[in-house]
């Protein structure tokens, strides 16, 4: 590829959609190109859905998206080093839920005997034989519920070992040090919200983060019709978890501005999942002033926002 474009005159112009390969191609042919835009292919609907379709007739209908300024471009990492931490936070958190999956079939198992356990009580070898005493006695059925349990006993081990290595390199990042002083954020949600982000200088505003990590609000008016307002339905996946995750934390902590503000917010008669979502954007922009203006945690600044 990086033959083809040194053929190419200058200026060079080259755009792509956002996918598996897009950011080792960013990192690879930035230096060889003017200008280089990886742009969000929901929003191309135009390619996916007009005429025909194969890729001549894709890439001609990219490029003008391109000229005449429609794509959307989305956020690579500048460097190796920042790619490799978002992956392992990304790799992370999809041990967390292959655990979670795996756990819950182990559970559902057991119900199905009329057994009601808890995964993680499982993992003890005397719970399990106590377990298996109320399951049917079936060399078969018992070969495949050893076969589960241990799956999952493997998953918990590669989830344990992960969590180790994500901590211990969440220790050594400044940024991600000031994040985990604030209620309800610990190391693996300090240092995702740090790897996912990557720059606080991509969003223009607190709303702009908000709709990025999934929590914001939508606007929508039409003609003199009333303004509606609803929560953004894109936004990142992982972000919004880890955001709500936190504020629930915070909450139940109980003794923190955030949880005060919380309980002020329901008794003013907010609903108590609209006060939580309140509570995760008062994290997530507390988060992203720190980070840019390199502040340390201060509690009484965080009240002012919830004012």
């Amino acid at each position: 590829m990086v033959e083809r474009l040194v053929e190419v005159r200058r200026p060079r112009r080259l755009t792509f959609e956002e996918g598996p390969l897009a950011d080792w191609l960013a990192r690879e042919l930035r230096s060889h190109v003017d200008e280089l835009v990886v742009c969000e292919p929901r929003r191309n609907h135009w390619i996916a859905k007009d005429g025909d379709k194969d890729d001549p007739i894709d890439a001609r209908k990219l490029a003008e998206l391109f000229r005449g300024g429609y794509l959307k471009p989305v956020h690579q990492t500048g460097s190796l080093e920042r790619s490799l931490l978002k992956q392992l936070v990304l790799l992370y958190h999809d041990r967390v839920r292959e655990r979670v999956r795996q756990g819950n079939q182990l559970v559902a198992l057991c119900r199905r005997q009329g057994v009601f356990v808890k995964a993680a009580s499982l993992l003890d070898d005397g719970e399990w034989r106590e377990c298996q005493s109320h399951l049917p006695v079936d060399s078969l059925l018992r070969s495949g519920w050893d076969s589960v349990r241990e799956v999952y006993q493997m998953l918990v081990l590669r989830e344990q070992a992960l969590h180790r290595s994500l901590t211990g390199l969440a220790r050594n990042i400044e940024e991600v040090r000031r994040f985990e002083a604030l209620p309800g954020i610990g190391w693996i949600r300090a240092v995702t919200f740090y790897a996912l982000i990557d720059t606080p200088q991509r969003f223009p505003s607190k709303a702009a983060l908000w709709r990025y990590c999934g929590i914001g609000l939508e606007r929508r008016h039409s003609g003199n019709g009333p303004v509606r307002t609803r929560m953004t339905r894109q936004g990142h996946r992982r972000l919004k978890d880890v955001l709500l995750g936190a504020a629930k934390s915070a909450i139940a902590q109980a003794d923190n501005p955030l949880a005060d503000r919380h309980q002020t917010w329901k008794e003013q008669g907010l609903h108590p999942a609209n006060a939580r979502r309140n509570v995760a954007r008062v994290i997530a922009s507390t988060m992203w002033s720190l980070w840019k203006t390199g502040h340390a945690y201060d509690p009484a600044r965080v009240i002012s926002k919830c004012v």
